[in-house]
């Protein structure tokens, strides 16, 4: 047998590589001689910096930037092995955990730190991007980011602004003058996983505020914000955003990339599986097996089991899928999951069932079972052939 592992993160107890390690011992316990192969992956939010960093044998290079209140932290992002292509997860810089639910506030918080990395990059000799931008603790259409790589944002009196999304409705002006000169000459690849637009009442602010830290009032003034931005973006650079499915991704950082930068979103189960270069890879596959902590219907519409799945219809490979907690099997099976497995044996606090060693030991367990189920069918098989 060969079997691909393409294992999503268990988030706040196994990454990508250590639950594929996990499945493989499970594996190699039933049938030793099998052929594993293992893709860590990510669905564009956490983990894809070390995802994309593993897959192109690249390095890390740490830096100080500016956290969502502009307090300077260590942080990291990553570069191919060429040294070419920067590898960016925004959340690493500009994300929601790296804030006390007290400090959490998208009038005040920026991307600006995003836009010191991307600086530290550009300057080092990249010019490919490929940045992750879920998880951000930010509505500031990306002005922040921006601001670092030398736009400057004016208000009716000439005066360049502050940061964070209480800046928004008060922008007038676009200042071009001092933009660092090697974007021009750069391109960015987006992962990004929703298809919110830019503003409006699927938009930004009213999809994604309330949970950095947004009340009703500062909902309804960002959004009145982003919409007054669209407008003077349409004016300044000929290009409307405001409807355009993702721009709304991470309190509009998606937008402020297709209007300033030579910038494409994409799905980041789609890009990362294309710079895996899965569909080669996996092509005399017998079965995949894929999974992430929670499993249910949202898994199939966009995210690492959908991408996978996708893949594997295409060669006509079996998909099945594990996970910590499991919901609506019936719409993953009518969606070509083969099938789904629970890795928990028996009822558990979810703190128990979510320490480390136990979901190694449960992975293990499980995909031991799946393996020795199929091999019981191949041989049964053979015998009746004979």
């Amino acid at each position: 047998m060969k079997v691909a592992l393409a294992i999503d993160s268990f988030k706040g107890c196994l990454s990508s590589v250590e639950a594929e390690i996990a499945a493989e011992q499970g594996i190699k316990m039933v049938s030793p001689d099998c052929e594993v192969l293992r893709f860590p992956i990510a669905d564009g939010g956490e983990g894809i910096l070390d995802v994309l960093v593993e897959a192109t044998h690249g390095t890390y290079r740490k830096v100080i930037a500016s956290d969502p209140l502009m307090r300077p932290i260590e942080t990291r992002y990553g570069v191919s092995e060429d040294g070419i292509t920067a590898f960016i997860e925004m959340a690493a810089i500009s994300g929601l955990p790296l804030l006390a639910e007290s400090e959490r506030n998208p009038m005040l918080t920026t991307t600006y730190g995003t836009g010191e990395l991307i600086l530290h990059a550009l300057e080092t000799g990249c010019r490919e991007f490929i940045i992750g931008i879920g998880g951000s603790a930010t509505n500031d259409a990306g002005l922040g980011m921006l601001q670092a790589l030398g736009f400057r944002f004016l208000d009716k009196e000439g005066e360049t602004l502050g940061t964070g999304g209480q800046i928004l409705n008060r922008v007038a002006e676009i200042d071009f003058s001092s933009v660092h000169p090697a974007l021009k000459d750069s391109h960015f690849t987006i992962a990004c996983d929703v298809r919110n637009p830019f503003c409006g009442r699927e938009g930004a602010a009213y999809i994604f505020a309330r949970q950095k830290g947004a009340d009703d009032a500062m909902i309804t003034e960002l959004d009145a914000g982003m919409e007054s931005l669209s407008k003077l973006i349409h004016i300044t650079t000929g290009k409307d955003i405001t409807c355009v499915p993702g721009a709304g991704a991470a309190g509009g950082l998606g937008g402020a990339f297709l209007a300033f930068l030579n910038s494409e979103l994409k799905p980041g189960i789609e890009l990362l599986l294309q710079t895996l270069n899965f569909s080669e890879k996996i092509k005399d596959a017998d079965l995949i097996i894929t999974g992430e902590g929670k499993v249910d219907c949202q898994s199939v519409m966009g995210k690492v089991p959908s991408g996978i799945l996708e893949e594997a219809k295409k060669l006509g490979i079996p998909v099945v899928v594990i996970a910590g907690s499991v919901e609506d099997t019936e719409v993953l099976n009518q969606a070509g999951l083969c099938s789904i497995f629970s890795i928990v044996p028996a009822p558990v606090s979810l703190e128990a069932a979510m320490q480390p060693e136990t979901a190694r030991k449960n992975i293990s367990r499980t995909v031991a079972q799946i393996i020795s189920l199929i091999d019981s069918f191949q041989i049964q098989k053979k015998h009746i052939s004979e």
